[in-house]
């Protein structure tokens, strides 16, 4: 099959589940719940439907059972936008993407305070990067003195 038919078929399911997850899913076990991204087989019969869900680990496998119950509403709602001969069967998948990119911010951010950094500017070099530049001054040689005429 095609990839670029594969890349829209893709693009809808995700835009159907995250339609149907923000504005009609009424399970209260379903919150704070990001749809990232959608992946679809070759074949159009399966697709995993990647979310990120903010919260703690236990809100997390609570959302992720309460969105495993409503795959069928979901495949439902799918159903009627796609014109296929296959409705895919919809799996959640908990994307660790967006959590990992968090913790290197906060890592990298735990690296700047230690070294002193103000976010935006370098950190001043210690003594050994000073001597190791040759001991130049950052200003620069100095210019000519004025002499009086």
């Amino acid at each position: 099959m095609k990839s670029h038919r594969l890349a829209r078929v893709a693009e809808v399911v995700r835009e159907v589940a995250a339609e149907a997850i923000l504005f009609e899913l009424k399970d209260p076990r379903v919150k704070n719940v990001t749809v990232t991204r959608a992946e679809v087989s070759g074949d159009l019969q399966h697709a995993k439907v990647f979310v990120s869900v903010m919260g703690s680990e236990k809100d997390q496998k609570l959302t992720l059972h309460g969105l495993q119950s409503a795959a069928g509403f979901v495949q439902a709602k799918l159903a009627k936008r796609l014109t296929t001969r296959y409705v895919p069967h919809v799996t959640f998948v908990l994307d660790e993407g967006v959590k990992k990119s968090l913790e290197i911010a906060r890592l990298i951010r735990e690296e700047q305070a230690r070294r002193g950094e103000v976010a935006g500017e370098p950190a001043v070099p210690d003594n050994d990067e000073v001597a190791d530049s040759g001991g130049a001054d950052p200003a620069g040689p100095p210019g000519p003195t004025e002499q009086p005429d």
